[in-house]
């Protein structure tokens, strides 16, 4: 019996409760071949926020809030709660400004690629060929010393600041939900506009960011630490959440006749099939998120726990979807954005020039 209590056990079953409940999710209304996604949900809380005029991704998904105040609460519990940072935060904030860019060309962060081939899109194939070439890279850098530094200890008080945003924006969806106040942006139309209830989305976040705080569920760190020094334990939770949400999907009808899904790479919800800029994007996002240490449901979940890096790789993911709907980089189902393979080029020039730069010397 004690091998259904492992630490890989619990990071397959939380897994498994993740990719369930993605899947669900389009179902209670959220976005179909999405239901979770990290860099799309922060993409729609910065438009929410006033800070991007497209006016059919602005919502503050609760989600999002859920996964920090969730990882704040079992980081509590469990006495890992540990506010520290300080390592190299420009660097941190536009390298995850650029993976920003980089998820929006290919329309979803490294989770939403795996619940996109869950859903039957086969451009997310693409994306995570893109993904695992970036992560590769990345290691290189990683073997050839790269390190963005050492975190030390902080006042408490600067742990505090993520969960405490993160009420603040609870704060605003209720208010927003309730007498519909217009200070908050939500879309009409568009992806912006499709959204579980407000509780059911903030409780699938709690949990989740419960569970992920205690298995350290990362889908950057399951490829890098397979590929690295061929450990499956965190690829294990990649590969639950991939089962899960293809299971879940044809139980509940998302692929009957009538359903919202179909294999093949045209006509696929919130995606485009360039598959160069698919791969190219996604490239961008694995190497710049295997330099800043993790995923970005990885990195929301640390921000929970008061690790304030963290927390400056999520401003640096606000920003980035700023920039990128503000100048026309973001891709749509109908492509890419108008300058988005160019800032897809530069952000690969840059990555590059901080994994060269970066290296501590022998």
């Amino acid at each position: 019996m004690n091998r259904f209590w492992t630490p890989r056990a619990w990071i397959i079953y939380a897994g498994l409760v993740f990719g369930t409940l993605a899947a669900l999710a389009v179902n209670w209304g959220n976005p179909p071949n999405m239901g979770v996604c990290v860099a799309c949900f922060f993409r729609d809380i910065t438009g929410a926020l006033g800070l991007h005029q497209a006016s059919v991704v602005q919502y503050i998904r609760p989600e999002i809030i859920g996964f920090v105040l969730g990882a704040f609460i079992a980081a509590f519990a469990f006495r890992e709660f540990r506010p520290r940072g300080g390592s190299s935060p420009i660097v941190r904030f536009l390298l995850a400004a650029f993976a920003m860019i980089g998820a929006l060309v290919f329309l979803g962060c490294p989770l939403r690629a795996i619940l996109r081939l869950g859903g039957g899109d086969l451009n997310a194939i693409t994306g995570l060929a893109g993904l695992v070439t970036g992560i590769a890279v990345g290691i290189f850098f990683l073997k050839g010393g790269f390190n963005l530094g050492r975190s030390t200890k902080v006042h408490p008080l600067a742990g505090w600041m993520m969960p405490i945003v993160m009420l603040g924006l609870l704060v605003f969806a209720i208010i927003e939900t309730t007498t519909g106040l217009d200070f908050i942006k939500t879309s009409e139309t568009g992806p912006g506009s499709m959204f579980a209830p407000l509780a059911v989305s903030l409780v699938v976040g709690l949990v989740v960011g419960f569970l992920a705080q205690r298995t350290r569920m990362c889908f950057i760190g399951g490829w890098r630490d397979l590929i690295l020094v061929k450990d499956t334990y965190l690829f294990s939770g990649i590969a639950a959440v991939l089962v899960a949400a293809l299971i879940t999907n044809y139980a509940i009808g998302n692929f009957a006749a009538d359903g919202i899904y179909h294999w093949g790479f045209a006509g696929q919800p919130i995606a485009h099939n360039d598959h160069l800029w698919n791969f190219l994007g996604m490239s961008l996002a694995g190497l710049a998120f295997t330099q800043l240490g993790g995923c970005p449901f990885r990195q929301t979940i640390l921000s929970g726990e008061g690790d304030t890096d963290a927390g400056v790789v999520v401003l640096g993911l606000i920003a980035g979807a700023a920039v990128a709907h503000n100048f026309l980089l973001a891709s749509s189902s109908a492509g890419t954005g108008q300058w988005g393979p160019v800032a897809v080029i530069i952000g690969l020039a840059f990555c590059l020039a901080i994994g060269f730069l970066m290296r501590e010397k022998a």
